[in-house]
């Protein structure tokens, strides 16, 4: 589905709680939390899902309405006044333009990260399927996240640990980012998975650029072949569901990745399409 494809309508007024930067300081990428607290009481949402925020664009570009998706990042939130809360992650952007060479700003990005507490934003949706956690509490977990891509698994993590509780199945976060100072979540300003670690089922591990300066790539592979044992060990095992968020080229990234680790591309084909046909893969990507 493209992102013109999502309706604008019904759109709801969401003031701003906080907003936190949740990259280090010294890091190129500004990434932020914020809190947003929904005007309509009948606002729901579920993990997993993303909301649009509607932004007017400038007067010189003809001032119109851009409309962009946000991963949930947080669970739901007890309402308080009856109103509901929801979180979003997101990170200043701006492009180079490929004709003219001329750097622009996000619009909807640099718009929202100047938000403070008190502002309102527009909203819409909720939109997408949202991550369903299987209801046997010993199936397998395999998450794979970049970017902002962390933002459902931080909510899905804490669901799964706090709010079901008891999980006997092994759950597996692969995150990438290109350097240190851009992991969300995972870093020393904000890790907030380190509530998790001294659970037996749960262990996160990571992937960056070797050269983040130079703008490599970053090392999945790397990661990957550390751990290749036990990630095939899921992939065959038939209670492992696998998730992946993040931006779209991380689909044939990790095609290429795991058919690698398979053996071929076949081998990889086959149980990929076996996790689509029994609905233990699911994607968040955009």
């Amino acid at each position: 589905m493209r992102l013109e494809d999502y309706p604008t309508d019904p759109h709801f007024t969401a003031t701003v709680l906080s907003s936190e930067r949740i990259t280090d300081e010294k890091s190129e990428a500004e990434v932020r939390e914020l809190v947003l607290e929904v005007d309509d009481h009948q606002f729901d949402f579920e993990i997993g899902q993303s909301i649009g925020v509607l932004v007017k664009g400038p007067e010189e570009f003809g001032g119109s309405l851009h409309h962009r998706l946000y991963s949930v990042a947080d669970t739901p939130a007890p309402k308080t006044q009856g109103k509901p809360e929801i979180t979003i992650v997101v990170r200043r952007c701006n492009y180079i333009d490929d004709y003219s060479g001329e750097e622009y700003i996000g619009v909807n990005s640099n718009y929202i990260c100047d938000r403070r507490a008190g502002d309102q934003l527009t909203i819409t949706g909720p939109f997408g399927i949202p991550f369903k956690v299987p209801a046997d509490t010993s199936a397998n977990l395999l998450l794979i996240g970049l970017g902002t891509g962390i933002a459902p698994f931080r909510a899905l993590v804490k669901h799964i640990y706090q709010d079901i509780g008891g999980w006997k199945g092994k759950v597996r976060l692969l995150y990438g980012a290109h350097s240190g100072l851009e992991l969300l979540y995972m870093n020393d300003k904000r890790d907030d998975f380190t509530r998790y670690y001294d659970e037996e089922t749960f262990e996160a591990f990571k992937a960056l650029s070797p050269r983040p300066n130079w703008a490599d790539p970053i090392a999945w592979d790397f990661a990957i072949e550390q751990r290749a044992e036990e990630i095939l060990g899921l992939l065959s095992d038939d209670h492992t569901h696998v998730y992946v968020a993040g931006l779209k080229p991380i689909r044939e990234a990790f095609d290429e990745l795991f058919s690698n680790l398979s053996g071929s591309a076949d081998a990889w084909a086959k149980t990929k399409a076996k996790l689509v046909e029994q609905d233990r893969w699911a994607e968040l990507l955009y």
